[in-house]
């Protein structure tokens, strides 16, 4: 078994209602099973507010959404991964209601998407979708969580 890529890892609560509910030692599995270099990643749970702020500021788009993927390498190939990821409190407990997804299920999903996403890969057509769902559901697999595009595949929307 090879050795997991370093990671430096920042957990951030400004919104601190789900900070009980996903403690860093369950947040780092997820990022480290998604990891294919070494990296320097922030994770980040905010409030509806600041998720609208930041989707409108940075990607022009006037509504909460439920990860931010902020890559500062997006290389494949980079050898360090740099990143911050923003996840939404509102939008993550709204879906994974909605979804009948657990709250920690979902959050790893997308915990995974954004990993993935400040690594280069990407969904704008349907080759790179397949890859990083294929992607996606394995490293789920491994954290013991079923294929998350049984129930849904409106993913589309975040990064």
């Amino acid at each position: 078994m090879s050795k997991p890529p370093k990671l430096n890892l920042t957990v951030q609560f400004p919104d601190k209602r789900l900070q009980k509910q996903l403690p860093r030692a369950l947040l780092t599995s997820a990022v480290q099973a998604a990891l294919f270099a070494p990296a320097r990643i922030t994770l980040r749970f905010v409030d509806a507010v600041e998720g609208l702020t930041l989707n409108r500021d940075y990607r022009g788009k006037d509504y909460a959404t439920n990860v931010l993927t902020f890559a500062y390498t997006e290389d494949i190939d980079a050898e360090t991964t740099e990143a911050d990821i923003i996840l939404c409190t509102d939008v993550l407990l709204q879906e994974a209601t909605e979804q009948h997804k657990t709250l920690r299920d979902h959050a790893l999903h997308l915990i995974v998407h954004g990993v993935l996403h400040a690594q280069g890969y990407d969904h704008e057509d349907d080759d790179e979708a397949s890859e990083m769902e294929g992607l996606e559901i394995e490293i789920l697999a491994q954290l013991g969580i079923t294929n998350p595009y049984h129930v849904t595949t409106d993913i589309a929307q975040s990064s």
